[in-house]
């Protein structure tokens, strides 16, 4: 795998979801703050660091999970930060690098949950920060633009879709409120160069048509995003 990625110029990040995988019946199940079953889900991400390394990965992006009922903040911060450790710990023996992610619904559902999740483990180096520009519309509160320049240099993996504010609903382009040209714009701005890659999970049915259309739509941005640093 990792040959055929070199022959054809292709970057990776691994992601680590796993709906159904662990659990048949719970999604996502079990994460990182789970009352039972966190060693598997950390299992999973050595796994993950692993596969990586092999392939030679520019990141591993994984997510918190979402907090049981019952559970408050002191713990689910406890239960995150000991698994987290547990992860970086392989990440630092296989030289990768890993992302976290904030995603709606979870403990760490913003950018500045992953700020004070680094905080709390000493801002690791290897522990950098995954932005889903959709994201930033749908539960931050300021754009995705802004977002990126308050993240900076921790970024470290890029996921990019359309979305509309308040709604965890994955979009093409144009069919959200992304400025795509004024996102563009930011990564260029504080010097991003991994991957940026389109996440349109419910889209795979027409993935052809959606993957050659998201390709004009980030090339015609690009370019406006380039004219506008000439502008500048």
């Amino acid at each position: 795998m990792r040959r055929r990625l070199a022959a054809y110029g292709l970057g990776v990040v691994v992601e680590t979801g796993a709906r159904y995988v662990m659990d048949p019946w719970r999604k996502h199940e079990p994460t990182l703050v789970s009352d039972a079953g966190r060693e598997r889900r950390v299992d999973y991400l050595h796994r993950a660091i692993r596969v990586a390394a092999d392939l030679g990965a520019e990141a591993v992006s994984f997510w918190s999970g979402t907090v049981p009922e019952g559970v408050g903040p002191p713990e689910a911060w406890e239960r995150l930060t000991s698994g987290v450790e547990q992860v970086l710990a392989e990440a630092e023996r296989r030289d990768v690098r890993c992302a976290f992610e904030p995603e709606p619904g979870m403990f760490v559902d913003t950018l500045a949950g992953v700020a004070e999740l680094r905080r709390r483990l000493g801002d690791p180096e290897r522990l950098t920060v995954t932005v889903d520009v959709g994201h930033c519309v749908c539960n931050e509160p300021a754009p995705p633009q802004d977002r990126i320049r308050d993240v900076g240099s921790p970024l470290g993996n890029v996921q990019i879709d359309d979305m509309r504010p308040g709604v965890h609903e994955h979009l093409e382009f144009g069919d959200g409120e992304v400025d795509l040209p004024a996102t563009l714009r930011a990564l260029l701005d504080v010097g991003y160069q991994g991957l940026v890659s389109v996440e349109l999970p419910r889209h795979s049915h027409a993935a052809p048509a959606v993957a050659a259309r998201s390709l004009d739509a980030l090339r015609t941005a690009r370019a406006a995003a380039l004219a506008a640093e000439v502008t500048l």
